[in-house]
């Protein structure tokens, strides 16, 4: 697609997002909802709000970051104080577990826009988030959340090529999913698992890798990194490095994912049958 056919489609986002009147956008820094909470900033102007979780599921950086473009972008932004692990059946991992998630965090998104005034709370997924297994947007769907990107049609490269036209830092940031994504289903998830991985991939970051996963497997970590990053992560005084590090943190064994970094890759051990989503 054209720039100015991608370009097109950015005034049909507009257009959608001036129909809700006002909203609040569930902002998280990734690239998706920023670009999201962009164009509801230049469709709504002080009628467009952030609403953004904290939790432990959520690492600070990510954090700091959104709070970070709101301050400098002059959007108002309410920061969720959330505890997935105190959802009952969360911690214990189900193959649903997003679901229950999702819905608790957003009916307390919806509650924050019923404070503020705004008729709408909607979401960042895009159209690529309907081939992967994804309970949470069913729970999205039952409260009514408004999905413009995937509404208006918007493609992952789509809203990362309008992010860079825009200026928007995120155009090129690695795609990012909630710390629980990284156990196994049936895997107990705990606070200090979830700063072990936290921890794990911040490494990472520091030593220059850009798109990342650390899963956890009990007291193993299997990193996903890019293949094209292999032949550097595996240089002595990086391996090394790594091995020492991840030790440090409590991993008892270090493995290399040889397929490399994809999304979902916990979902793999799912049958066709589980995938299908009610």
């Amino acid at each position: 697609m054209s720039m100015q056919e991608l370009y097109k489609k950015y005034d049909q986002l507009l257009e959608y997002l001036k129909s809700l009147e006002s909203v609040a956008v569930a902002f998280s820094s990734g690239v998706d909802s920023t670009f999201l909470l962009y164009a509801a900033k230049e469709a709504l102007g002080d009628k467009a709000i952030a609403v953004t979780a904290s939790s432990c599921s959520f690492p600070g950086r990510e954090l700091k970051e959104a709070k970070d473009y709101c301050r400098e972008h002059g959007i108002e932004q309410i920061i969720v104080k959330t505890e997935e692990l105190k959802i009952e059946g969360f911690a214990q991992n189900p193959k649903n577990r997003c679901y229950f998630c999702k819905r608790e965090l957003f009916k307390q998104f919806l509650a924050v826009a019923n404070e503020r005034g705004m008729k709408e709370v909607v979401e960042g997924s895009n159209l690529d988030d309907n081939g992967d297994y994804r309970p949470g947007l069913i729970a999205i769907a039952e409260l009514n959340i408004k999905s413009p990107l995937r509404t208006i049609g918007f493609t992952k490269a789509e809203i990362r090529a309008l992010s860079k036209q825009f200026g928007l830092h995120t155009w090129e940031k690695q795609s990012f999913a909630c710390l629980s994504t990284r156990f196994p289903y049936g895997e107990e998830i705990t606070e200090e698992k979830l700063r072990m991985i936290d921890k794990a991939e911040q490494l990472l970051i520091d030593l220059g890798f850009k798109q990342l996963r650390v899963r956890i497997h009990g007291n193993m970590a299997r990193i996903e990194l890019e293949p094209s990053e292999f032949g550097r992560f595996m240089e002595d005084k990086i391996r090394l490095r790594v091995h020492e590090e991840f030790k440090k943190i409590g991993f008892d064994y270090i493995a290399l994912d040889l397929l490399g970094y994809r999304t979902g890759s916990m979902n793999e051990t799912l049958s066709a049958e589980e995938r299908k989503v009610q």
